[in-house]
């Protein structure tokens, strides 16, 4: 049974992956930074018989990132897939509001926690010439979106490090690949700290409203999950995967705009905005 270790599995994409692994015949290592909500994991591990371990991984931590990757090796001798899914929603807000020690979390968790990971498999895949390492990235991770410039520049720097490794590790027999998820309903964005009040930039207020609107009609983490599994099993060589019903329209409205008229909106009015949301996007925001 292929060995895989996925971080980032207490809710949402990560618990659905792991899920959809271990079904799909995968020994799944599920990493998570709280072993006590691994409650959902065992569950499914022992009323379907499938292997699901939940392991302690803080991928903010060099030594923990160590440990949790080592133990597996030694249990299992090697690791087959890898899949880089911690991550945090926060860095939402206006440069000039934004906490530098904010910025940095969010780059910690969401870039720094990827590299971390990735190297702690790497020369075990490079010597077996075998393995398969999927970043989960966002759409964006392409789409650099007022007032998201921490998380924007997380995942593009994601976006940046994925592209490079599959360059390096082609020789080598190992796979590469990215997930974009568009807006996917989980407990991320119930951690987005609020908003600042009176604030001179309006984007916070819009881009909450974009998501809230969106997420009426809520699209499931196990979308993403299934795609997961069908990369881990070699079904395409792809190094993209826009994910979900809004990603590859939000990407390609993204490439129909100049960055000037991308700038532009900035100065919009509420108005403006809305009627840029309706005509765009279908969407109906509450400003």
């Amino acid at each position: 049974m292929p060995i895989a270790i996925i971080t980032g599995t207490s809710t949402g994409i990560g618990q659905a992956s792991a899920v959809a692994l271990a079904r799909a015949g995968f020994v799944v290592y599920a990493g998570m930074r709280n072993l006590g909500a691994a409650e959902p994991l065992k569950s499914v591990a022992s009323n379907e018989n499938v292997r699901i371990v939940p392991i302690r991984i803080d991928v903010d931590d060099d030594a923990s990132v160590d440990e949790a990757i080592a133990g597996v090796l030694r249990a299992e001798g090697r690791v087959d897939l890898l899949v880089n899914n911690a991550g945090v929603g926060g860095g939402v807000g206006a440069v000039e509001e934004m906490p530098l020690d904010e910025f940095r979390e969010v780059m910690e968790t969401n870039f720094f926690g990827v590299h971390r990971c990735t190297k702690a498999v790497l020369p075990g895949m490079r010597a077996r010439r075998s393995g398969c390492i999927i970043n989960v990235s966002s759409v964006a991770g392409r789409i650099a979106n007022a007032p998201q410039s921490a998380y924007a520049a997380s995942k593009w720097a994601v976006e940046a490090m994925t592209e490079c490794l599959a360059q390096e590790m082609k020789a080598f027999n190992v796979r590469v690949a990215l997930i974009e998820p568009g807006v996917i309903a989980t407990a991320i964005f119930g951690k987005v700290p609020p908003l600042i009040e009176n604030s001179p930039y309006p984007q916070g207020r819009r881009l909450m409203a974009l998501f809230n609107s969106s997420l009426e009609h809520p699209v499931p983490p196990d979308i993403v999950a299934v795609r997961i599994v069908a990369i881990a099993k070699g079904e395409t060589d792809l190094l993209r995967h826009p994910v979900g019903p809004d990603a590859e329209p939000f990407i390609a409205w993204r490439r129909s705009k100049t960055d000037e008229e991308m700038v532009a909106m900035g100065a919009f009015t509420d108005a403006e905005y809305m009627a840029m949301a309706k005509a765009e996007f279908g969407l109906d925001l509450d400003l």
